[in-house]
């Protein structure tokens, strides 16, 4: 490799994140920088755009200049990782493609490849008979593989990648523990597999190893025991029986099978100095039916079948998702050497089969004894899906059986069809499977075949038990958008209209049924401008009238509806619920408070959504929907529920989000006083949180629904819970530097307010744009919004509604050097606590007259009322009020001139805040910090505070983190030059 240093890099995902260089570790930087690291290296070379990294790291709610922020870290990544890199040349390692980047992994080590190919080269031995070695590496993988992976690593992508590297680590495992049975080492198997079940009760697999184990050790009641309690736990969790393999392994011994008993033949092993003899019961004992025999029912000289339907002759797009299936097989152009499942699941319209199919068609030659293919019609309108003994049937016709000589029962006829596929190599495609057991007696009992399953559920019985690839292709990129469109209507006439094809790609979500309904549209017509169809489709957003069609396999809604149909009737309900929730994604809680049920019966519904498909879980516990299936959801509310149903589903939300969010509101700021709530009519409980780090948790992942919130309660006449939002959201809003949405919340609520006659609403809806126009500068509407709001808090009597107008007009006389008029506001605001006894405001007031006098440079004042304030703030405990006090001592000792005082107070009001987990006022001390250790000409540990406040502030996307990169800047500016000669 030309640039130094690359053949040495290695990284580490099983486990934390880590990298070296050579024997020298490197620091990889923000959780959020090692986000889209792990990214980058989870897809193996692939391209990820921009959107797509800033989604994986922050989910729906990004923070503002998110895109920035992803390229600012991929700038940081290339430095480090190429360190000699020449300023001005383009990356080898780490390349820019179109709007994405991709990280050459042919250029890097990482345990996880290892692992992976340790688990494929144990898969090939174990088919190769090598049972021994094949245990020996998985062994060495475990060992290699225990405990979390990409642990600190934040981010939607993380989680999702987290638990997929979990199951694949657990299928190693439950691999060798499958093996280990074959060789006869039951007894020594037995505490391992107790102890995976104890941990995974719902893995069947885990638990039909269990059985088989313990019946193998003569502990038959031990077994039934075992199956029993499973049996239990799937019953009570998710409201299902054990599936038909459990259930096989059950009836053996209960039975007591004698063959079940023994394990499988001896099998040469790369330790064996010769093949051993082949048991009784073992098929290799079994004379080999030749495929020309009359006794097979084959008709003899019969063509190998070829049942794939045509390819899409306009098929676009998909790399990513082809690379990922062309990975199932072994390189070269022979058939797979051990059993191979892939299943393309996902929502309606997503271009499952067009994948599947013309994926088949690319790799249709390695398999010389032909395809099969079968439409199993699993979400048919007719509720008609195809059985498998019909599919068998056919099949078997198909593979050269008799029609006359096919057997009656479905159970002869899977051996019969496993048996044929024992000797050839098929492709076999099942479309449109409504479940597991569908599929199930359609697969070949040997290696060497391929089957494709295409399903709109996810069918994880087939990925757990059987070992099953799942694939659920995403939306199209905007490029494969741009290309599927180009490609049915001619490049020339998207080329022309580049806006309007924007606008119909945006319209129809980058859905690819939709897409193609509009592109079918624009080429009947081709006279049309792009530019009305776009307009058509604004027109008609928020319905599916614009993808209507006159065949059912076309029309999004008809489409929509198979999937809608087979939901049970809870679901169905719940799925109609949904759509009344305005934010971009939904929580389990909401979901509850929506359907008004349980929550453990609320997850199983949910749970039945994701798995039609008709919902996504984009995080966990947090689910989405796609816009169109938002769209038919709202359509079938309407329609289907009365308006009393859907409105007492959004006073259930509007309760939900009021009283949590107020909740959260007061733990995070006890000195606050409190907004009287009116008696909950719901019966609904808010969550609850223990601390201000889980408050402002969830604050911040609801921000966005919060302030849609607002909005859609205002519009629906919900007024008292629209002002009542935002009066609660303010401190949070405050902090975090949302101040445009404290604007635009707060002026829906004052409407609402004024909407109700209530003065004390107006008074809360005031002070709040009072704060935000402060915040933003804006002088006189700040100073008239906190003036009208005094007022009315003194019209309606509100001791703490008054003291809390003062201090914002303090804060707003402050910021514009008026400093005698300010701590008269705090003089009076300190008085109404007083009066009210609540020492907690009190202290508050005094931390604020303090910073007040520091700003005057009467620092001796400042002291004292620190001291004071600390002195309350002890006696009640308050760590939060400790932490603020701190860094108001610190600051005051800066200015002072005493740092070394300075610094030991800040460093305590750090440490109190990350604590109490509230990692802005956190990384604002560390700024107050870097300022002192600059002052004190100690720039590596100004650098070190400021970068760490700096990593705080973009973690939540603060817009001070400018002024942090500006301070950085001016300390690098500042660096003294090298003396001459060094």
């Amino acid at each position: 490799m030309e640039e130094s240093g690359l053949q040495t890099l290695r990284f580490s995902l099983l486990g934390s994140l880590r990298a070296w260089q050579g024997s020298v570790e490197l620091a990889l930087g923000s959780p959020q920088q090692r986000a889209v690291l792990a990214m980058l290296l989870l897809s193996r070379g692939q391209v990820i755009g921009v959107s797509d990294l800033v989604d994986g790291v922050w989910g729906t709610t990004p923070p503002r200049g998110a895109v920035a922020m992803v390229r600012t870290y991929v700038a940081r990544l290339r430095k480090l990782l190429e360190p000699e890199r020449t300023p001005g040349r383009p990356s080898e390692l780490l390349v820019s493609i179109g709007d994405g980047y991709a990280l050459r992994t042919d250029r890097i080590a990482s345990d996880l490849a290892e692992f992976e190919a340790a688990v494929t080269e144990a898969e090939h031995r174990r088919a190769a008979g090598d049972r021994t070695g094949a245990v020996r590496l998985l062994r060495t993988v475990q060992a290699a593989g225990d405990g979390a992976v990409l642990v600190g690593v934040p981010g939607p992508y993380a989680e999702s990648a987290r638990a997929g590297l979990a199951e694949r680590r657990l299928s190693a495992v439950e691999a060798r523990l499958s093996i280990e049975l074959e060789l006869g080492l039951h007894e020594a198997a037995v505490p391992e597999l107790l102890a995976l079940r104890d941990a995974h009760p719902l893995r069947e697999a885990v638990s039909e190893l269990l059985l088989t184990a313990l019946y193998r050790c003569e502990r038959r009641a031990e077994a039934l025991e075992a199956y029993a309690t499973t049996r239990r736990v799937l019953a009570d969790e998710l409201g299902i029986e054990p599936g038909p393999s459990l259930r096989a392994v059950h009836a053996r011994i209960l039975g007591e099978d004698p063959a079940f008993a023994r394990p499988g033949p001896p099998v040469r092993t790369g330790d064996d100095p010769a093949p051993q003899a082949a048991a009784p019961h073992s098929p290799a004992a079994a004379p080999r039916t030749e495929p020309d025999t009359p006794s097979s029912g084959r008709r003899i000289g019969a063509a190998g079948p070829a049942q794939l339907p045509a390819d899409l002759p306009l098929f676009t797009g998909r790399r990513a998702e082809l690379n990922y299936l062309s990975a199932l097989l072994p390189e070269g152009d022979g058939p797979p050497g051990t059993a191979v499942i892939g299943v393309v699941d996902g929502m309606a319209g997503t271009g499952k089969t067009a994948l599947a199919v013309h994926w088949a068609h690319r790799i249709a030659h390695r398999f010389p004894d032909g395809s099969l293919y079968v439409n199993l019609r699993g979400y048919d309108p007719h509720g008609s899906p195809m059985l498998p003994d019909s599919v068998t049937e056919m099949f078997l016709v198909a593979l050269g059986v008799a029609p006359q000589a096919v057997p009656e029962r479905l159970d002869a006829r899977a051996a019969l069809y496993r048996s044929i596929l024992a000797d050839r190599r098929v492709l076999i495609v099942l479309d449109n499977a409504r479940d597991a057991g569908q599929v199930r007696p359609l697969l070949p009992g040997t290696p060497g075949s391929l089957v494709l399953v295409t399903s709109r559920g996810r069918l994880g019985g087939l990925v757990a038990q059987q070992g099953a690839h799942p694939l659920t292709p995403g939306l199209l990129s905007a490029g494969e958008s741009y290309e599927l469109l180009s490609r049915r209507l001619g490049r020339a006439r998207v080329d022309a209209e580049p806006e309007a094809v924007a606008a119909i790609i945006e319209s129809c979500a980058r859905l690819p049924l939709a897409l193609a309904i509009v592109a079918s549209r624009a080429a009947h017509h081709p006279g049309f401008r792009l530019a009305d169809v776009a307009q058509e489709l604004r027109y008609d957003h928020g319905s599916l009238d614009a993808f209507a069609g006159d065949d059912p396999g076309t029309d999004a809604r008809a489409v929509f509806s198979w999937s809608y149909q087979a939901l049970s009737p809870d679901a169905a309900g719940l799925f109609r619920a949904l759509a009344l929730h305005p934010g971009p994604d939904i929580t389990t809680a909401a979901a509850v408070a929506l359907a008004g049920a349980p929550p453990r019966g609320v997850r199983a519904l949910l749970t039945e959504l994701t798995g039609a498909s008709l919902l996504i879980e984009r995080a966990p516990g947090r689910f989405v929907f796609h816009d169109l299936l938002r769209a038919f959801s709202g359509e079938l509310a309407d329609t289907e529920d009365s308006e009393s149903t859907r409105g007492a589903a959004l006073l259930r939300m509007y309760d939900h989000f009021l009283r949590t969010a107020h909740h959260a509101s007061s733990v995070l700021d006890p000195s606050r006083g409190p907004i009287a709530l009116p008696p909950g009519t719901t019966g609904g409980e808010p969550l609850r949180f223990n601390d201000r780090a889980q408050a402002t948790a969830w604050l911040r992942t609801e921000r966005y629904v919060l302030s849609a919130i607002v909005e859609h309660a205002a519009a629906r006449g919900y007024d008292e819970h629209a002002w009542r939002t935002a009066a609660v959201l303010d401190v949070y809003f405050n902090r975090l530097g949302f101040w445009h949405d404290l604007v635009k919340i707060n002026r829906v609520a004052l409407g609402a307010a004024r909407r109700l006659g209530d003065p004390t609403g107006q008074a809360y809806s005031l002070s709040g744009l009072g704060v935000a126009h402060t915040q933003l500068d804006h002088v006189e509407p700040a100073s008239e919004c906190l003036e009208r709001a005094l007022d009315l808090f003194r019209d309606t009597g509100d001791p703490f509604g008054q003291a809390r107008v003062h201090r914002g007009l303090a804060y707003l006389c402050n910021r514009t050097d008026r400093r005698t008029t300010a701590l008269d506001h705090y003089a009076q605001a300190r008085a109404l606590f007083r009066a009210e006894d609540d020492r907690n405001g009190e202290a508050g007031v005094l931390n604020q007259v303090a910073w007040t006098y520091i700003l005057l440079g009467d620092h001796a004042k400042a002291l004292d009322c620190c001291r004071e304030g600390l002195a309350l703030y002890d006696e009640l405990g308050d760590l939060y009020g400790v932490a603020s006090t701190q860094d108001t001592i610190g600051y005051a000792f800066h200015h002072l001139g005493r740092y070394e005082k300075a610094v030991e107070h800040f460093r305590r009001s750090a440490h109190l805040f990350a604590v109490i987990g509230d990692r802005y006022l956190e990384a604002d001390v560390l700024r107050h910090l870097g300022e002192t250790h600059r002052a004190t000409g100690d720039r590596d540990a100004a650098r070190e505070a400021l970068r760490s406040a700096l990593a705080l502030l973009e973690e939540l996307g603060h817009p001070e983190v400018a002024e942090v990169h500006s301070a950085l800047r001016e300390l690098d500016a500042d660096e003294p030059e090298a003396p001459p000669g060094r």
